[in-house]
């Protein structure tokens, strides 16, 4: 994004896995932000003229060997400052407080209960409103000039502030759904507080990204990594706007993905008027994949095969390309890599995490700021229809994340099936409009059944149902136990090789969505 705008709002990380999600709740009130690493100085910051800054939280502890810091000179500059978790423990050490390993660790959602006479922007909040928790260590000394204006049951200082400053933080997670009233507290802190007024709209991205596309790419020609889901389809239809008659789609059909669904994908993008090139690469796809059952081998198998199937198609287009354009999106990149904080690795994507050091492409990643909601919002601004927008994230290694273990044609046939079962109940159930995602997983264990009589040593499948806004955090998706008995008895009955099914009830974190 430009460093034009005004009134910007910078946020700097600690290396949070939610720290996107500060950026993308400020977004949704048409307030730009910014993040930056945490190791931007109070001059740097000075020059950009914020109208407020947000310490983000972060894993590590105030107190531990190179724990991130950041320049005491920030508190300086005259502007409201934020502190989230871990932030606001920093801004208590650097201020003169005392930040101690908690004797009770909190994690989850609890209760923040207010001081008396609770002033803005703590009147956001009722009485006993639930915040998201997630610590191991605590305020115990306010710095000089704060007052605390929160606490739990665990927590003695949850929430404090220096009027005079502006200086808040808060223990719990305001950026978070978990938080119910984290958002209007935000605003408050936003609007009330540091007096920005609306700067940024989706259409104004889109004009901005277009623009980028044009002068980056400049003469050459563009190579788009095409799956057809929402992320891609948002990409190429920006790259294209961008380039025109320069701008080639590929989509390659890695015989990973769900029934009939890369029929369909040919089939939609056409209409779009995308130009096209399908590659069916199914088996250079599941020869590479034999005998690899270690889920981060797979996903760099899968990467990098992607790469090899491109530069293959690349080398006989007319034109050869120098750029390649992929529907990254936050999440994949704060998933894959410290993207601009000390975040930590939780898996690889094959988008982010699959190109080699040489490779014959300079990347475009017009959407990698984003979160999928927004995604879809920028679809419906650029004309796509709903079918496209409302469509359910897929992961980009497809089914070969959902196969626990080897990826063989048999095992890939079941999961298929099985999948295709549940997209069936689901799709135009009551229940599909509150879900983010369903869908079935091939477990690496077989168990005992009966079976007309006869016993039987088969696969199990479990069934997976969530509901998020982002995919940062998710919860199960509630499915009436009705619905989830008929699901069971149809997979077990049509997909031969499976005598059992489950549910999984986890919720992220501490899990995630895939099971890979």
């Amino acid at each position: 994004m430009p460093q034009s705008l005004p009134d910007p709002v910078l946020i700097l990380d600690f290396g949070s896995q939610l720290t996107q999600n500060i950026a993308r709740r400020i977004r949704e009130m048409e307030i730009y932000s910014e993040i930056l690493p945490h190791t931007v100085s109070a001059g740097e910051l000075r020059e950009r003229k914020p109208r407020a800054l947000i310490l983000s939280g972060g894993p590590s502890s105030v107190f531990e060997d190179g724990a991130p810091s950041i320049d005491p000179g920030i508190f300086g500059l005259g502007v409201p400052v934020l502190g989230i978790c871990y932030g606001m423990q920093l801004m208590a050490q650097i201020l003169g407080g005392t930040v101690v390993s908690a004797e009770i660790r909190e994690y989850g959602v609890t209760p923040l209960l207010l001081e008396p006479d609770p002033s803005s922007p703590w009147t956001a909040f009722s009485p006993s409103s639930p915040v998201l928790m997630s610590h191991g260590d605590t305020i115990l000394k306010l710095p000089p000039g704060f007052r605390k204006t929160g606490h739990t049951r665990s927590t003695p200082i949850a929430a404090m502030e220096d009027r005079k400053n502006q200086f808040y933080g808060v223990q719990f997670h305001p950026e978070v759904t978990q938080t119910l009233q984290g958002v209007p507290f935000l605003k408050a802190f936003l609007v009330e507080i540091a007096k920005i007024s609306r700067n940024w709209t989706l259409s104004g991205y889109i004009d901005r990204q277009i623009a980028e596309i044009s002068a980056t790419v400049g003469n050459d020609h563009l190579i788009c990594a095409l799956s057809g889901g929402i992320d891609s389809t948002v990409t190429a239809l920006l790259c294209h706007l961008a380039l025109g008659d320069r701008f080639q789609a590929v989509f390659v059909d890695n015989g990973l993905m769900r029934a009939g669904e890369a029929q369909q994908i040919v089939h939609d993008l056409t209409h779009l008027n995308l130009p096209l090139i399908h590659v069916n690469a199914e088996k250079t796809f599941l020869d590479r994949l034999k005998g690899i059952r270690d889920p981060e081998r797979k996903r760099k198998v899968i990467g990098k095969t992607f790469i090899d199937v491109f530069w293959e198609e690349a080398l006989h287009l007319p034109v050869r390309p120098r750029y390649l354009a992929q529907g990254t999106l936050y999440p994949d990149v704060i998933e894959s890599i410290s993207h601009k904080g000390p975040s930590s690795v939780i898996k690889s994507h094959h988008n982010v995490g699959g190109l080699p050091r040489k490779n014959p492409f300079l990347l475009v990643e017009p959407l990698k700021e984003l979160f999928k909601d927004e995604v879809r919002r920028l679809g419906k601004e650029l004309g796509l229809p709903e079918t496209f927008i409302r469509k359910q994230p897929f992961p980009g290694p497809g089914l070969a994340i959902r196969i626990i273990g080897a990826v063989t044609p048999e095992r890939l046939r079941i999961v298929q099936e099985a999948d295709r079962i549940v997209r069936e109940e689901l799709d135009h159930s009551p229940h599909a409009a509150f879900l983010w995602q369903y869908f079935a997983v091939l477990l690496p264990v077989q168990s005992v059944g009966v079976m007309g009589d006869q016993r039987t040593y088969e696969n199990v499948i479990a069934i997976r149902t969530v509901s998020s806004q982002d995919g940062m955090t998710a919860d199960v998706g509630e499915i009436p136990y009705s619905a989830l008995k008929h699901l069971s008895h149809r997979i077990i009955a049509e997909v031969r090789g499976v005598n059992r099914v489950v549910y999984d009830i986890s919720a992220k974190p501490p899990s995630t969505i895939e099971w890979e």
